[in-house]
């Protein structure tokens, strides 16, 4: 994730405006480009038909977005050229510029045009899968092979009285035959942490080496990454096709935290299997990067460049620990949306962290025993509502002592400014605040994302009062 995409994600609502895109151009491009397509779908020896075939004039090829139930320029905001929108289909394409030369050249993998290491990430055409290679990631990296339901989803309606009951059965026929339902938040999440994270495959996954030769770090948040490539429009005909009403809309709040969970349910996974470990050496990508790459000042009278942290009590000082960016936002969650099993959650986070500086088996049954609380923390989420008032109590828990206390580093940092940003904005599309108070607010937002612009300038209490004023200015509004 680049840091100037950060303070460019504030500088305008994404309810009040869908220019949002533009402003996380190298966000997405830097998170999006440099991820694997889904593999978690159960794919098995379903079959590709490639870009081409959702491109007609009559199904989503339009040059303008006119059509009576979806916009139908689908593909053309695919295909935007420089917009955040636009950066799937580049995906492959980027392979061909400088960087990805560059990276090539250091990894000693060749042309990284025909890379399987690359081709994994950048293609829905990698892993052998019959779609052209240039289409980058397509749009069945998203919604699935499409050769069993391709002929359904294309039929029109309107054969009967009540075409609202008609379009809901027309896509519960194509989620039987293959769709993936997005609209899920734990099957969306499934299917982007896949490309947005990792996965156990091979070119699936974006080592520490990988990063050492100049690749991108990885970074994910569901809600806001969704709407970046969120290429239709929510209104009563998306809420009587995807939930069987038409008042029935996306989650955003649900939607922040079931991300949250799978990301890090994810991460501890990968982190027990082979991918904890590269030879003798633990895989670095798990850690958090910015505890260790600090400015360094060879000087008589040493200053100590950590900021002591409560939740990482048991790391011995210089010890790098795991990156628990997702984990402080998940805590913040759990307090407000499961308490039940919030104390818990924060016994075996504590457990976890003592266990790193231990072995690695003892870390690996740790993490185990966290990845456990996680996935009932998902199922929690996923199965209940979230009102505007509880997007306040979020807000206010992200803000509390105990949380801010574990932002000492820039990746913690980051996911909480991104939380809280997407956090007002659900507020305005549940209605609570209008449109033009959340505005009034940007440039308090705006001076959170400035305090993680730059990651070699990143300073706890500056960054802990930035984002203490922005959530005052919610507050006000509650």
């Amino acid at each position: 994730m680049t840091t100037d995409a950060i303070r460019r994600r504030g500088e305008q609502p994404r309810a009040a405006i869908g220019a949002l895109a533009v402003l996380l151009l190298a966000l997405i491009v830097a998170a999006i480009v440099f991820a694997p397509p889904a593999r978690s779908q159960g794919e098995g020896g379903a079959r590709y038909t490639g870009v081409a075939s959702c491109a007609g004039s009559t199904c989503h090829g339009r040059m303008e977005g006119d059509g009576t139930v979806v916009r139908q320029d689908e593909l053309m905001r695919w295909q935007e050229p420089s917009t955040a929108g636009g950066a799937h289909s580049r995906a492959w394409a980027v392979l061909g510029n400088s960087r990805s030369q560059f990276i090539a050249r250091n990894l000693g993998i060749g042309d990284p045009t025909a890379a399987p290491m690359c081709l994994g990430c950048h293609s829905t055409a990698g892993a052998s899968r019959r779609a052209p290679v240039e289409d980058g990631v397509g749009c069945e990296s998203c919604h699935g092979p499409a050769g069993g339901w391709i002929a359904s989803h294309y039929a029109g309606v309107g054969t009967n009285a009540d075409p609202d009951r008609e379009m809901r059965e027309k896509h519960l026929s194509n989620l039987r035959a293959g769709l993936w339902k997005l609209e899920d938040p734990v099957v969306r999440a499934g299917v982007c942490v896949d490309c947005h994270f990792g996965a156990a495959g091979e070119g699936q996954f974006v080592t520490h080496r990988i990063m050492a030769a100049g690749h991108p770090r990885i970074s994910f948040e569901l809600d806001l990454f969704s709407s970046l490539q969120a290429h239709h429009h929510e209104d009563a005909d998306y809420g009587w096709r995807k939930f069987g009403s038409g008042g029935a809309r996306t989650d955003h709040v649900q939607m922040w935290a079931v991300g949250q969970a799978v990301a890090l349910e994810r991460s501890l996974s990968l982190f027990q299997s082979r991918r904890g470990t590269e030879g003798m050496f633990p895989e670095f990508y798990f850690l958090d990067c910015h505890s260790c790459h600090r400015r360094i000042f060879d000087q008589a009278k040493p200053v100590k460049s950590s900021v002591d942290n409560p939740a990482r009590a048991g790391i011995p000082e210089g010890m790098p620990p795991y990156n628990d960016e997702n984990l402080i936002m998940l805590a913040a969650a759990a307090r407000v949306a499961a308490p039940a099993l919030a104390d818990q959650l924060a016994a075996r986070t504590a457990a976890f962290h003592k266990a790193m500086a231990t072995d690695r088996a003892s870390a690996v049954a740790a993490a185990a025993q966290l990845g456990q609380t996680v996935s009932a923390l998902k199922s929690a989420f996923a199965s209940r509502s979230f009102s505007g008032a509880d997007a306040f109590a979020l807000v206010d828990a992200i803000a509390a002592k105990a949380t801010t206390e574990r932002f000492t580093d820039y990746s913690g940092s980051q996911q909480a400014v991104m939380g809280v940003d997407t956090l007002l904005n659900s507020m305005v599309s549940s209605g609570r605040i209008t449109v033009g108070a959340a505005a009034g607010i940007r440039a308090d937002i705006d001076r959170a994302y400035s305090s993680v612009k730059d990651p070699n300038a990143y300073k706890a209490a500056d960054f802990q009062a930035s984002l203490g004023s922005a959530v005052n200015s919610i507050r006000a509004l509650r």
